[in-house]
């Protein structure tokens, strides 16, 4: 007897995807405290974001080669596009950030950085030329609001010039990453697409600074944990692998897995819960300030994501 496959909900999938690009913030709001103790170690920005693509490449690499091979083949129309994914969309992405944190709050930091919805709603909706809800509007004004009572932005009036034009710059290369990784899905699987774009982005750093400049010395420095951890230490190698699968694989991975079931904007607004988890994490880790207008900055971040869900 023949039996009856009921095909996927499209609804389903767009839940599946959202949930995805949640467990996504959650890992990168972790990786943002874990990145900050890297970067404290001494440990320079570009250099973290050197190991960290090397890392990811190679990881993902194996465990395409394992599970299917053939995935793997590039066409020499795909050449330009992942080059261009992964040197504007993931090592841009990356070492602005860094930058941005290591010199600013990691909440402000984040702030700066996920600007990037506002700029992938313009240019759906002047470039593109397709229609935006007012609700979607309203949304951002909400999530972004949201994100400046989380960062408490008036108490950086002297914050670092250079710190707040890294994170500009990493707001940018986020929605580059958004836009370009919608287009990437439809022409590779997540785990090759992902694979390559962060190989392109380690060759360009491998040019940019040569491997055998690495200060392969401070791999083994003891670095402490820091907050209510501060008397545990471990090596600084470890921390980065920590950073490398749980706060570069897995995420990225499954953001660009979720660009298969919802747009770029709307994946781009969920992952604004990124610095309100990273400002919970940091307050809870490391003792960074958390106050009730952070808590009600979370809140209408909330409010506002959930005005952007009725926005389909």
């Amino acid at each position: 007897m023949s039996t009856l496959t009921v095909p996927a909900i499209k609804g389903d999938a767009t839940h599946r995807g959202e949930f995805m690009v949640v467990i996504a913030a959650l890992l990168f709001g972790v990786n943002g405290t874990v990145s900050k103790l890297v970067l404290q170690s001494g440990l320079p920005p570009m250099r973290f974001t050197e190991i960290r693509s090397g890392g990811a490449f190679l990881c993902l690499i194996a465990y395409a080669l394992i599970r299917r091979p053939a995935s793997l083949k590039i066409n020499r129309h795909q050449i330009g596009f992942l080059a261009l994914y992964g040197i504007a969309g993931f090592a841009a992405v990356q070492v602005f950030y860094f930058i941005a944190i290591s010199r600013l709050p990691v909440g402000i930091g984040l702030l700066l950085e996920f600007t990037a919805p506002v700029l992938i709603t313009l240019y759906v909706r002047f470039v593109r030329k397709e229609s935006v809800k007012s609700r979607m509007w309203a949304a951002l004004v909400l999530a972004i609001s949201g994100l400046i009572l989380v960062a408490q932005v008036w108490n950086g009036l002297t914050l670092d010039g250079i710190g707040l034009l890294a994170g500009g710059v990493a707001s940018v290369s986020l929605a580059i990453y958004y836009l370009l990784g919608e287009h990437g899905v439809g022409i590779r699987d997540t785990t090759s697409l992902t694979a390559w774009a962060f190989g392109f982005a380690s060759a360009f750093w491998v040019i940019v600074q040569p491997l055998w400049t690495f200060p392969m010395h401070l791999l083994s420095k003891q670095v402490s944990l820091g907050g209510h951890f501060a008397t545990f230490h471990a090596p600084l190698s470890i921390f980065i692998i920590v950073v490398i699968l749980f706060g570069t694989v897995a995420p990225f991975v499954l953001v660009v897995g979720a660009l298969r079931h919802t747009s770029p904007a709307r994946t781009a607004m969920i992952g604004m819960l990124e610095p309100v988890f990273a400002s919970i994490v940091a307050w809870w880790w490391i003792g960074e300030s958390l106050t009730l207008i952070q808590i009600i900055g979370g809140i209408v971040v909330l409010t506002g994501i959930a005005l952007a869900e009725t926005a389909r």
